[in-house]
């Protein structure tokens, strides 16, 4: 086995147990407002782990789990879309009638948004529920291993603009992490952000997805000391 070999499948173990933690797995409780789970709607997200075929990150992370050719990924919404236009997201939306459960609709979603192959995709488990009070959604992230990967693309421009994978070293590079502050009817909201390169343009990953990977690494210890000083005003 390589070194390589060694630090894909200690990540992939990493994720696995995160899965079957019931701590690790709820790693959000008192990070959200409670939700009515009679009156929300449920929804779930692929959070789809690999190892790139493509260019890996320059920055050497310092969990050993990470090697620099481990990927997430990702897509940005269509600038049309009326709600979170532009913003990068994982694959997912709402659980369908004909959705055995929610692992079945985010391996659906992932297919429908991305064209991946789900028969590529490892299930590892799924997390706790995060209640979305302003959206009334329950989103239940699913954690995947991609063990036989196969080609993605934007499949419906009106949905998104893009799909790519991003080395997860360039997420945890300190230089990369941004504090974003959107201010809005004299309110201000704080959350974490990450500056990524991906399908040919420079992006910021923030609100939910930003939140949900900031809370995955600190939870498996990946995090690595950044500024929160280093402010992005989302206006």
């Amino acid at each position: 086995m390589t070194p390589r070999d060694d630090a894909a499948g200690s990540a992939r173990d990493q994720l696995s147990r995160m899965a079957d933690d019931d701590v690790l797995r709820g790693v959000w409780r008192s990070a959200r407002p409670p939700l009515d789970p009679d009156a929300a709607r449920e929804a779930a997200v692929l959070i789809l782990f690999g190892v790139l075929d493509g260019l890996p990150s320059d920055h050497e992370a310092q969990a050993s789990a990470v090697s620099r050719d481990l990927d997430v990924l990702l897509l940005a919404r269509a600038d049309t879309l009326s709600s979170h236009a532009g913003q990068i997201a994982f694959p997912g939306g709402r659980v369908e009638p004909g959705d055995a459960d929610v692992v079945a609709a985010a391996l659906r979603e992932a297919r429908e948004e991305t064209g991946l192959d789900p028969a590529g995709v490892e299930v590892l488990g799924e997390l706790d529920p995060i209640p979305l009070a302003y959206s009334r959604h329950l989103v239940t992230p699913v954690l995947g291993w991609w063990r036989a990967p196969s080609p993605v693309r934007a499949v419906d421009v009106a949905e998104s603009s893009a799909v790519f994978r991003t080395p997860v070293a360039d997420l945890l590079d300190p230089g990369n992490r941004r504090t974003t502050v959107l201010r809005r009817d004299g309110e201000e909201w704080r959350g974490p952000g990450f500056l990524v390169h991906g399908a040919g343009a420079d992006r910021l990953v923030w609100g939910f997805t930003a939140l949900v990977l900031d809370t995955l690494f600190e939870a498996l210890g990946w995090t690595e000391p950044w500024d929160g000083g280093r402010e992005i005003d989302l206006a």
